[in-house]
């Protein structure tokens, strides 16, 4: 049975308040369409982990979805901090548990093998250990040396861009490539959202490009350019332009409701948002074409 639904349904299925929701992709396929139907959808008591929460997860906190927040780094990738999440921390009104990037990608691990736990080595981040308890030592019964172990992460509901998939959840995803395959595995529920949705044939055309397969994702949709402000390989560039312009808009009030209210609530769709970008922006990030080699897999 295909697994194809809008986005606003597949939302409002499978995001519930208070569910804790990791919206994948490193830098690359950040799910921003997703993250704006859930501000639309009015969602809260969200727990929001990342491992670099983005701009996606300010806007969120901004809208009123989180009431906590699990990360490994935080900012405005290239421009500056993430300034609503790190003033609402601040202000005692969003909980956060912070972790390095290997860390938070353990815990996925973890979460995706059914392990209560995995260990560490030792880092440098000793100061990580004194701001979060959840981060333990044990002593490794092999060599009796002291290791970190981090708890399993198995979210709710993870959400995770792709390139292409076919209707039952298949999924491709080229580029870089972060923690997408571990969560969708470590998580209760998958949402995928594709710039394309193709026929099956295609998807086995190239097997071991498929990262993520269809009977772990729950839905399936169709939402072109859904990664904006970042990027889609081989679909369209980077947003640098927004990065910097939203550094001005989260240190204004006024700003941030003015831009929730014309480029979320005043949309309909990740069709309408994108219309609204105007032809020049889109051009601007229109990319070439740059073909891989062909793989032959052979007869068989």
């Amino acid at each position: 049975m295909s697994k194809l639904i809008s986005l606003q349904e597949a939302i409002a299925t499978f995001v519930h308040d208070g569910d804790l929701v990791y919206a994948a992709g490193f830098t690359h396929l950040i799910p921003f369409a997703a993250g704006h139907e859930i501000i639309r959808q009015g969602k809260r008591d969200l727990t929001l982990a990342r491992a670099t929460p983005d701009l996606i997860y300010d806007q969120m906190v901004a809208a009123g979805c989180a009431r906590k927040v699990i990360f490994s780094y935080m900012g405005n990738p290239g421009v500056g901090s993430l300034r609503i999440v790190r003033a609402a921390i601040e202000r005692g009104e969003l909980e956060w548990e912070e972790y390095s990037h290997f860390g938070m990608i353990t815990r996925l691990q973890a979460g995706a093998s059914g392990l209560p736990f995995l260990p560490m080595n030792q880092t440098a981040a000793t100061d990580l250990e004194k701001a979060n308890p959840q981060i333990k030592r044990v002593i490794d019964p092999y060599s009796g040396r002291e290791v970190i172990t981090v708890p399993a992460l198995q979210p709710d509901v993870a959400i995770v861009h792709v390139q292409r998939a076919d209707e039952n959840g298949n999924a491709h995803l080229w580029g870089i490539v972060g923690e997408q395959k571990e969560v969708a595995f470590a998580s209760k529920r998958v949402i995928l959202t594709a710039e394309e949705i193709v026929p099956e044939s295609v998807i086995r055309s190239d097997p071991n490009r498929t990262v993520i397969p269809g009977f772990i994702v729950s839905a399936v949709c169709h939402v072109p350019y859904a990664a904006h402000p970042s990027y889609a390989q081989g679909y369209y560039d980077r947003d640098n332009e927004f990065y910097l312009a939203w550094d001005k808009i989260s240190a204004d009030p006024e700003a941030i409701r003015q831009y929730l209210d014309e480029w979320v609530y005043g949309v309909r769709d990740r069709a309408e948002y994108w219309a609204n970008l105007g032809a020049e922006k889109q051009a601007q990030l229109r990319v070439p074409s740059r073909m891989s080699e062909p793989v032959n897999y052979g007869q068989y």
